[in-house]
């Protein structure tokens, strides 16, 4: 190899890196990954006119154990750690799977925590909602596959107490703490509301129809 074609190869390799190194920067890779991303709000308001609306139904002979969740994904990691993965930043696991340790912030509050027991994985549409919404005449086999949903966004890490404090709540009820995250959570809410073909009630259409005219 001549030393001129050496230098002109040298150039374009560095050119060529440099370009890379540009696009990344100008794609804004996120810092930690996160759900499925949900339809686009326009989607989402024409997905909220599909919805059958209903008067919430009964929430009688429901428990959680009627959505089996938390079932193994692969070998010893269950849908639990599988979202912790998924949704922290540089999160050690044992050999049992378990997160020993990383770093998780939590979009509907902004807490960031480096402890997985304060981390709770939210139903974005909670069990008990979907059981008043239609669910309760599935299969426990389709209520399980609701349950442990990692393909739609449905399934999300966020400081435990602020998920507590939401609870069953519908979002004219309860909206996550951070207003700007507001849009993607009611685009997230009618995703999975209407691939399962649950229904909405007046005020939780009335709220989702207010936000996503605002997004």
């Amino acid at each position: 190899m001549s030393a001129v074609y050496a230098r002109r190869r040298l150039a374009t390799i560095t050119a060529l890196t440099a370009f890379t190194s540009a696009a990344a920067l100008l794609t804004g890779a996120p810092a930690q990954a996160a759900p499925p991303a949900p339809v686009s709000a326009a989607t989402a308001r024409t997905y909220l006119g599909q919805l059958t609306e209903k008067a919430e139904g009964s929430s009688d002979g429901y428990s959680r154990e009627k959505f089996p969740h938390w079932s193994t994904q692969s070998g010893a990691c269950n849908t639990r750690e599988v979202v912790l993965k998924r949704d922290g930043t540089n999160v050690q696991q044992d050999s049992s799977c378990a997160a020993t340790s990383g770093t998780w912030k939590s979009p509907y509050d902004g807490g960031t925590w480096t402890a997985a027991s304060d981390v709770d994985i939210d139903h974005v549409v909670p069990l008990s909602e979907a059981w008043k919404s239609g669910a309760s005449g599935w299969t426990t086999a389709k209520r399980e596959g609701f349950a442990n949903d990692l393909s739609r966004p449905q399934l999300i890490a966020v400081t435990d107490n602020v998920n507590q404090s939401k609870g069953d709540q519908d979002p004219a009820e309860w909206m996550p703490p951070t207003t700007s995250y507001h849009c993607y959570y009611a685009r997230m809410w009618v995703d999975v509301k209407h691939h399962y073909g649950l229904t909405v009630n007046a005020a939780e259409k009335t709220k989702l129809a207010s936000v996503l005219n605002g997004c």
